[in-house]
């Protein structure tokens, strides 16, 4: 199953990086139309939005796989491994719950938005909407991996805590 999740996510990574490039070709590109040339192409600003919004979920799934997400463990690191597993059960409940509140919100805006049509591409406004779909439809599947090992003791005592150590901290015994 990791083996599985990291393929996705390397594919994921590949789709952000894919849509940054496109995105910053699409606004250098018209900046320089604009300055220069006093034109600019109407379509790249829609699609650079459009682009900004599916990097920014997929980006977030990718953060949920790798427990990259901001977050906090003062009050966390000071509990007992029992009291970390409890939390760590409770916020990934919490988040299982947000993420159906997600979902279900963005398919109703897709289907809402299906006809409705993007002023310049003409393209359906659903394909905005429906990144949250792609968003949360992995994501319930990688929130209920996660619990399930919470709950089935797989994880072991450091694992506890939610959040990673950003690798900009310095950590203990490291040269300063």
């Amino acid at each position: 199953m990791d083996l599985w999740m990291n393929r996705a996510c390397r594919l994921l990574e590949g789709a952000i990086a894919l849509a940054l490039a496109l995105m910053v070709v699409m606004v250098f590109g018209n900046v320089v139309l604009r300055y220069a040339f006093n034109t600019g192409i109407t379509v790249s600003e829609e699609l650079s939005r459009w682009c900004f919004v599916w990097l920014t979920f997929l980006g977030a799934l990718v953060g949920l796989k790798e427990r990259a997400h901001l977050g906090t463990d003062v009050l966390v690191s000071r509990l007992p491994p029992a009291g970390r597993r409890v939390c760590l059960v409770l916020g990934q409940l919490l988040m299982l719950g947000i993420t159906v509140m997600l979902l279900m919100g963005s398919w109703s805006q897709s289907k809402i938005n299906l006809d409705v049509d993007a002023p310049v591409t003409g393209w359906s406004m659903a394909w905005v909407y429906g990144a949250g779909v792609a968003f949360a439809v992995p994501a319930l599947g990688v929130l209920a991996l996660q619990l399930w090992r919470t709950l089935s003791g797989q994880l072991k005592d450091d694992e506890l805590i939610g959040i990673r150590e950003s690798e900009e901290v310095p950590h203990e015994g490291s040269a300063r």
